[in-house]
């Protein structure tokens, strides 16, 4: 369901949020928290459709603050959606026009859910300090998204890293949860070494790049190189240089699949799938305490990190990074024996046929003759 207000107030739409209770059902008396969006009108949508998706895992009530055109007069257009159109949530999309448009904070204050915790996000371009936005003052929780704020990705994470309060997050720390556990994971096998250097390949753009390397210069304790690969997105590969050899995890730009080769263990593909904004934005749902290990990573962590001046290609061709096409033949090889083993698995599996079946489970009957009686005597 879907009502439009235009040319409302913040009464009106409390006031109808309370009738539709009453006719839809407790809409809000499930919700754990009050997400605050604020976006442009152009990724609105984008936006809601992403809120939506992660309130499957924490249901809530999504205040999506719109600001429009700051000429003209005041003026507040509302629209609530609830039921199928609003998931398990239910949305209320805020259009701030004129003067309004700056007073985000006084607009949504009257529509908080009472008693719960508030999480405030900017899925475009984010406040240099969100602490310091009126709408981030009122949260407990603030997540931007540096990939999409405007600016080099060190830039701008270093804006965030002076104006760090506890409750900041950014969705591209999200994006690098699976490389850090599968990197954790390996260095928990077999041999025990330290690791000495690490590197890290990734796109110009990538802030995430940067918070994978400055999350191994804190928690490993040293040299983290990083470098840009032109012609890429997203994170490309990690080299970890051990004493009998690099721990290497690539991820081709086209693919979902990773390739780990460590030493003395066989060559592995792995599930490394590239994460939707829903995802990130649920895990980051998930709690609403500080996170100690993305404040050093980006406050710690990252000017320790050292951007190499190589392209990514040098690096390979001077055996400082891993090979992204040898990865990839490592990958297919690999996935033409897995196709090989089940191949032959079932022939060897291919049951007998039917006629010989029915031999060795249902035996012969053979009938035999009665004994003959003797004649009476005569």
């Amino acid at each position: 369901m879907i009502v439009d207000l235009p040319s409302t107030t913040t009464s009106s739409v409390s006031k109808k949020l309370v009738a539709l209770r009453e006719d839809v059902g407790s809409m809000a008396l499930s919700r754990v928290l009050t997400l605050i969006v604020v976006v442009d009108d152009n990724g609105a949508e984008s936006a809601i459709t992403t809120a939506m998706a992660a309130s499957r895992q924490h249901p809530c009530r999504i205040l999506v603050v719109v600001t429009g055109n700051r000429r003209g007069a005041v003026r507040l257009d509302a629209q609530i959606r609830v039921g199928g159109d609003a998931g398990a949530s239910e949305v209320v999309v805020l259009r701030l026009y004129g003067p309004l448009a700056s007073q985000g904070r006084s607009v949504v204050t009257p529509l908080l859910l009472a008693d719960s915790p508030i999480v405030a996000w900017w899925p475009g371009a984010a406040p240099a300090d969100p602490g310091a936005d009126p709408v981030g003052a009122i949260a407990q929780r603030r997540i931007t998204d540096a990939a999409r704020t405007p600016g080099k990705p060190r830039t701008v994470l270093g804006k965030f890293a002076d104006a760090y309060l506890d409750g900041d997050t950014d969705l591209a720390w999200s994006r690098i949860t699976l490389w850090r556990g599968l990197l954790a994971a390996a260095l928990d096998q077999a041999p025990y070494e330290a690791v000495t250097r690490a590197r890290v390949v990734a796109a110009p753009d990538s802030p995430s790049g940067d918070l994978l390397a400055g999350w191994l210069a804190v928690r490993l304790k040293v040299p983290v190189d990083l470098t840009r690969s032109a012609n890429r997105s997203g994170i490309i590969s990690v080299r970890l240089d051990r004493a009998s050899g690099p721990v290497d995890l690539v991820r081709p730009q086209d693919g979902n699949v990773a390739t780990l080769h460590q030493s003395g263990q066989p060559d592995r593909t792995i599930a490394l799938p590239h994460r939707s904004d829903a995802e990130c934005l649920a895990d980051e749902l998930r709690r609403l305490d500080p996170d100690e290990v993305y404040q050093d990573a980006l406050t710690k962590g990252l000017p320790k990190v050292s951007t190499s001046r190589q392209s990514a290609a040098q690096a390979e061709r001077a055996g400082k990074a891993p090979s992204v096409k040898d990865s990839a033949r490592t990958a297919a090889r690999l996935r033409r024996k897995a196709r090989t083993g089940a191949s032959s698995a079932m022939v060897e599996a291919k049951p007998a046929a039917p006629a010989a079946a029915e031999r060795a489970v249902v035996p012969k009957v053979v009938r035999k003759r009665p004994p003959a009686q003797a004649k009476p005597s005569a």
